[in-house]
């Protein structure tokens, strides 16, 4: 099977830079395949008794600091690749990567998981777990 546009999930953990070397290699194979680096953040709500608080801007501002320096990593290492881009969004992450997965026409998703565990969604992670349950498209898991 051959890939033309190949997604990987980044959020700058070991399960993710494994993933981002396994894409790397893939392309290496597909020399005219894209790949797209995706790194999602959200930003955190606090629940404080029925209700959400909204989380003060400089936390906010913070965390889009810490993923824009994840990302500029992981720019780094696909800098060599021909058709490397990255992208930094704000959402869920699962339903981010699936949706922008659908969007730009992916033909593959490589993701990382956390590894071992009694419960799938320990196996997988929460995220890779919904990416699994929720795209159509042929996923890669990395351990």
């Amino acid at each position: 099977m051959s890939y033309s546009n190949i997604l990987v999930a980044y959020d700058g953990g070991l399960p993710s830079a494994k993933a981002l070397d396994r894409a790397i290699d893939m392309v290496q194979h597909y020399p005219e395949a894209k790949l797209t680096v995706l790194y999602v953040y959200s930003v955190a709500a606090v629940a404080v008794a029925d209700s959400m608080v909204v989380v003060p801007t400089s936390v906010q501002r913070e965390q889009f600091v810490q993923a824009q320096e994840l990302l500029a990593e992981a720019e780094a290492r696909v800098a060599a690749v021909p058709f490397a881009t990255a992208v930094l969004l704000e959402g869920s992450p699962g339903e981010t990567i699936v949706d922008y997965a659908n969007q730009h026409q992916c033909d593959l998703i490589v993701i990382g998981s956390r590894g071992l565990g009694a419960i799938r969604e320990f196996v997988l992670g929460s995220v890779s777990h919904y990416v699994l349950q929720h795209t159509q498209l042929p996923l890669l898991v990395v351990k």
